[in-house]
Protein backbone atom coordinates (compact mmCIF):
# COMPACT_ATOMS: atom_id res chain seq x y z
CA UNK A 1 0.00 0.00 0.00
CA UNK A 2 2.79 2.42 0.89
CA UNK A 3 4.49 1.76 -2.43
CA UNK A 4 1.39 2.87 -4.27
CA UNK A 5 0.98 6.01 -2.15
CA UNK A 6 4.65 6.87 -2.71
CA UNK A 7 4.26 6.30 -6.47
CA UNK A 8 1.16 8.49 -6.43
CA UNK A 9 3.08 11.19 -4.57
CA UNK A 10 5.93 10.96 -7.09
CA UNK A 11 3.49 11.26 -9.98
CA UNK A 12 1.84 14.35 -8.52
CA UNK A 13 5.25 15.81 -7.64
CA UNK A 14 6.24 15.62 -11.28
CA UNK A 15 2.99 17.09 -12.53
CA UNK A 16 2.73 20.01 -10.10
CA UNK A 17 4.84 22.99 -11.06
CA UNK A 18 8.38 23.31 -12.27
CA UNK A 19 11.32 23.63 -9.95
CA UNK A 20 12.77 27.06 -9.61
CA UNK A 21 16.50 27.56 -9.89
CA UNK A 22 17.96 29.35 -6.87
CA UNK A 23 20.03 32.33 -7.95
CA UNK A 24 22.81 34.19 -6.16
CA UNK A 25 20.30 36.99 -5.61
CA UNK A 26 17.97 34.51 -3.89
CA UNK A 27 20.81 33.34 -1.65
CA UNK A 28 21.68 36.94 -0.74
CA UNK A 29 18.03 37.64 0.04
CA UNK A 30 17.85 34.56 2.27
CA UNK A 31 21.05 35.66 4.01
CA UNK A 32 19.64 39.16 4.54
CA UNK A 33 16.40 37.77 5.99
CA UNK A 34 18.40 35.58 8.37
CA UNK A 35 20.39 38.57 9.60
CA UNK A 36 17.25 40.70 10.02
CA UNK A 37 15.51 37.95 11.99
CA UNK A 38 18.57 37.28 14.17
CA UNK A 39 18.31 40.75 15.72
CA UNK A 40 20.24 39.79 18.83
CA UNK A 41 23.15 38.40 16.79
CA UNK A 42 22.86 34.93 18.35
CA UNK A 43 24.06 33.21 15.18
CA UNK A 44 20.88 31.13 14.91
CA UNK A 45 17.14 31.52 14.45
CA UNK A 46 14.81 30.49 17.23
CA UNK A 47 11.35 29.08 16.54
CA UNK A 48 9.80 32.57 16.61
CA UNK A 49 12.60 33.97 14.43
CA UNK A 50 11.95 31.16 11.91
CA UNK A 51 8.26 32.08 11.69
CA UNK A 52 9.16 35.70 10.95
CA UNK A 53 11.72 34.60 8.35
CA UNK A 54 9.14 32.46 6.55
CA UNK A 55 6.71 35.39 6.55
CA UNK A 56 9.40 37.65 5.08
CA UNK A 57 10.48 35.16 2.41
CA UNK A 58 7.18 33.53 1.44
CA UNK A 59 4.46 35.88 2.62
CA UNK A 60 2.62 33.53 4.97
CA UNK A 61 2.85 32.51 8.60
CA UNK A 62 3.82 28.84 8.88
CA UNK A 63 1.68 26.50 10.95
CA UNK A 64 2.99 24.99 14.17
CA UNK A 65 3.62 21.68 12.43
CA UNK A 66 5.47 23.29 9.53
CA UNK A 67 7.61 25.31 11.95
CA UNK A 68 8.41 22.15 13.91
CA UNK A 69 9.41 20.39 10.70
CA UNK A 70 11.58 23.31 9.59
CA UNK A 71 13.28 23.53 12.96
CA UNK A 72 13.90 19.80 13.27
CA UNK A 73 15.05 19.31 9.67
CA UNK A 74 18.07 21.49 9.89
CA UNK A 75 18.80 22.17 13.52
CA UNK A 76 22.15 20.85 14.75
CA UNK A 77 21.97 18.42 17.67
CA UNK A 78 23.22 20.79 20.39
CA UNK A 79 22.05 24.04 18.86
CA UNK A 80 19.16 26.10 20.26
CA UNK A 81 18.14 27.08 16.71
CA UNK A 82 18.92 26.99 12.99
CA UNK A 83 22.26 28.49 11.93
CA UNK A 84 22.84 30.55 8.78
CA UNK A 85 24.75 27.63 7.22
CA UNK A 86 21.67 25.45 7.61
CA UNK A 87 19.08 28.16 6.97
CA UNK A 88 20.26 29.09 3.46
CA UNK A 89 19.93 25.59 1.93
CA UNK A 90 16.71 24.96 3.87
CA UNK A 91 15.05 28.07 2.44
CA UNK A 92 16.65 27.39 -0.94
CA UNK A 93 14.91 24.01 -1.07
CA UNK A 94 11.68 25.66 -0.05
CA UNK A 95 12.05 28.30 -2.76
CA UNK A 96 12.86 25.72 -5.42
CA UNK A 97 9.86 23.59 -4.56
CA UNK A 98 11.87 20.66 -3.25
CA UNK A 99 10.58 21.01 0.28
CA UNK A 100 8.95 17.70 1.31
CA UNK A 101 6.28 19.44 3.42
CA UNK A 102 5.32 21.68 0.49
CA UNK A 103 5.26 18.73 -1.91
CA UNK A 104 3.05 16.73 0.43
CA UNK A 105 0.78 19.78 0.84
CA UNK A 106 0.59 20.20 -2.95
CA UNK A 107 -0.31 16.54 -3.39
CA UNK A 108 -2.93 16.73 -0.65
CA UNK A 109 -4.39 19.81 -2.36
CA UNK A 110 -4.40 17.95 -5.70
CA UNK A 111 -6.42 15.16 -4.04
CA UNK A 112 -8.68 17.75 -2.36
CA UNK A 113 -10.41 18.89 -5.56
CA UNK A 114 -13.35 20.33 -3.60
CA UNK A 115 -11.09 22.46 -1.36
CA UNK A 116 -12.63 21.12 1.84
CA UNK A 117 -9.39 20.86 3.79
CA UNK A 118 -9.89 17.11 4.23
CA UNK A 119 -10.20 14.15 1.89
CA UNK A 120 -13.11 11.80 1.40
CA UNK A 121 -13.15 8.41 -0.30
CA UNK A 122 -14.27 9.90 -3.61
CA UNK A 123 -11.22 12.19 -3.60
CA UNK A 124 -8.96 9.13 -3.34
CA UNK A 125 -10.92 7.33 -6.07
CA UNK A 126 -10.61 10.29 -8.44
CA UNK A 127 -6.87 10.67 -7.83
CA UNK A 128 -6.20 6.94 -8.19
CA UNK A 129 -8.16 6.83 -11.47
CA UNK A 130 -6.01 9.66 -12.84
CA UNK A 131 -2.72 8.05 -11.80
CA UNK A 132 -3.47 4.38 -12.42
CA UNK A 133 -6.78 3.84 -14.22
CA UNK A 134 -6.21 0.07 -14.51
CA UNK A 135 -6.09 -0.48 -10.75
CA UNK A 136 -9.18 -2.01 -9.17
CA UNK A 137 -11.36 0.45 -7.26
CA UNK A 138 -10.81 -1.53 -4.07
CA UNK A 139 -7.19 -0.30 -4.07
CA UNK A 140 -8.36 3.28 -3.52
CA UNK A 141 -10.81 2.03 -0.89
CA UNK A 142 -8.07 0.10 0.94
CA UNK A 143 -5.69 3.07 0.79
CA UNK A 144 -8.39 5.39 2.11
CA UNK A 145 -9.28 3.03 4.95
CA UNK A 146 -5.63 2.74 5.89
CA UNK A 147 -5.11 6.50 6.01
CA UNK A 148 -8.45 7.17 7.73
CA UNK A 149 -7.35 5.49 10.94
CA UNK A 150 -10.11 6.97 13.11
CA UNK A 151 -12.74 5.76 10.57
CA UNK A 152 -14.60 9.09 10.46
CA UNK A 153 -14.72 9.20 6.65
CA UNK A 154 -12.31 12.15 6.50
CA UNK A 155 -8.54 12.26 6.04
CA UNK A 156 -6.87 15.38 7.42
CA UNK A 157 -3.63 16.76 6.03
CA UNK A 158 -1.81 15.59 9.16
CA UNK A 159 -3.04 12.00 8.67
CA UNK A 160 -2.10 12.14 4.98
CA UNK A 161 1.33 13.56 5.76
CA UNK A 162 2.06 10.88 8.39
CA UNK A 163 1.31 8.07 5.94
CA UNK A 164 3.30 9.65 3.11
CA UNK A 165 6.29 10.33 5.38
CA UNK A 166 6.17 6.79 6.76
CA UNK A 167 5.96 5.37 3.25
CA UNK A 168 8.89 7.46 2.04
CA UNK A 169 11.03 6.52 5.04
CA UNK A 170 10.33 2.83 4.56
CA UNK A 171 10.49 2.54 0.79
Amino acid sequence: MFDFLVKTMTYFSKTIGNRRVITDTDKKNIDTVFRLCDQEGKGYLSREDMKVAVVMLFGYKPSKSETTILMSQDQAANSPGVSLERFVPLMGRKLSGEDPYDKTRQIFNAFDIHCRGFLKLEDFQTAFKQVAPALPERTALEAFRYVDQDCDGHVSFKDFECVINYGLANS
